[in-house]
């Protein structure tokens, strides 16, 4: 079967406090984004790859795979207004009516191979596999009068990617307008009605979005290459 990755990074990185978008800055001795791309290549070296990123950045882009030796094959796509239509417009560009499709962070280089291979098997069985973990922290519920309640945190799952599916559900479940609650890509295949299958995802594979976040991920490169 016909695999995908949707590789959506089109954020900005405003809370980086950078002069690039976070995407693009260096870990390892080379960009965030190309860890990501290079995990799923080298998972699944037949993954047709699709890197989905402002239309403003593809020079950019193309500076830095020259810069950095980069030739791991991938399709570059115009992003969106919103993490919605990005990911609409890389799955809009695949042609193929069936296959699976992992949908996954940019910023998320640390999503370990066994996740991913499982995200596919998964999908393809059932049609659907989100990445999850457990909470370790204890959680409370805030009301609008300022008070708090106590939750179960046995009851609750933190939300990854990738977040896999058969291609031809998860391109009819975004064949619809945006709506607020589709917070992931989960959420609008939800809205088909359909049930989402959950799969564990690994604790290290983070969303770098913060200067915190660049100083984990330091430590986590070099504790990989170790």
């Amino acid at each position: 079967m016909n695999k995908f990755a949707v590789i959506v990074a089109g954020g900005s990185g405003t809370r980086m406090g950078a002069p690039i978008s976070k995407q693009y800055l260096e870990i390892g001795g080379k960009p965030i984004l190309m860890h990501t791309l290079e995990v799923f290549f080298k998972t699944l070296s037949d993954i047709n790859l699709i890197l989905v990123i402002p239309e403003k950045d593809f020079g950019f882009w193309g500076d830095l795979c020259g810069q950095y030796q980069f030739d791991i094959p991938h399709a570059i796509i115009k992003g969106g207004n919103s993490r919605f239509q990005s990911v609409k417009n890389g799955l809009d560009s695949i042609f193929h009516s069936e296959g699976i499709v992992a949908i996954h962070d940019g910023v998320r280089p640390f999503v370990s191979s066994q996740v991913i291979l499982e995200s596919f098997d998964v999908a393809e069985k059932s049609g659907s596999a989100i990445a999850v973990v457990a909470l370790k922290d204890s959680l409370r519920k805030l009301t609008d009068d300022g008070k708090s309640f106590f939750q179960e945190r046995q009851n609750f799952r933190l939300v990854q990617t990738p977040q896999t599916f058969l291609l031809s559900k998860i391109k009819k479940a975004f064949d619809v307008t945006e709506l607020y609650h589709f917070t992931d890509d989960a959420t609008v295949y939800e809205h088909q009605g359909w049930q989402v299958e959950l799969i564990s995802g690994n604790p290290e594979n983070i969303k770098i979005t913060s200067p915190d976040d660049m100083v984990y991920a330091d430590f986590l490169v070099k504790k990989r290459l170790i």
